[in-house]
């Protein structure tokens, strides 16, 4: 009879399975959610604004983690909070910090004085674009500090820096890294 009620007594009541089982969940929803807050996000992509570098249906992951160490530069693929919509992010690159000059000469970037080479627009042309309503927008174009300015590599399918200004650098959520689905796209951003 000692013996059955040992095996009883070590065996965990349902009520503890429930209650570390519950455990486990709350550390699993708090690794998931402390990973997309701090470490990297899954984005879609609606639209063919960064053709062909980011296609309509990619699904990319953007980390976060870079951007504690060093601020965003030139050529980085960034997601921020769109300056239109609330809770909307975007995906653009970013063609200019704050101090530096953007000008669009005869579908050209220049930035600073100097031409951009930019192989990722697959020679679309680089025009003003009309402005969201009460922007100004001038070219040659300083960005202020704090700010950076982005373009879709699709020039000509993209509403952005051109249409509704410099992005303040506080509303970049992250670094665009990788395309993940679909696997035929598979592959880091550059």
């Amino acid at each position: 009879m000692d013996a059955g009620r040992h095996a009883q007594e070590s065996r965990p009541s349902f009520l503890s399975q429930v209650v570390s089982f519950l455990l486990m969940l709350a550390v699993a929803l708090a690794v998931f959610f402390g990973l997309r807050t701090f470490v990297i996000e899954p984005y879609d992509i609606p639209s063919g604004s960064m053709e062909t570098t980011i296609m309509t249906g990619d699904r990319v992951f953007a980390e976060k983690v870079s951007y504690y160490f060093r601020d965003v530069e030139p050529g980085d693929i960034v997601t921020f909070d769109s300056p239109e919509v609330a809770g909307q992010v975007l995906i653009k690159r970013c063609i200019a910090v704050g101090g530096q000059t953007v000008d669009l000469v005869d579908g050209i970037v220049y930035v600073d004085g100097e031409p951009l080479d930019e192989p990722y627009t697959n020679e679309l042309p680089s025009y003003p674009l009309r402005t969201a309503s009460g922007e100004e927008i001038s070219y040659p174009y300083t960005v202020p500090e704090g700010y950076i300015w982005v373009m879709g590599d699709n020039r000509t399918n993209s509403s952005d820096s051109r249409y509704f200004g410099a992005v303040p650098e506080e509303s970049v959520t992250g670094r665009g890294c990788l395309v993940f689905w679909p696997l035929d796209h598979f592959g880091m951003l550059e």
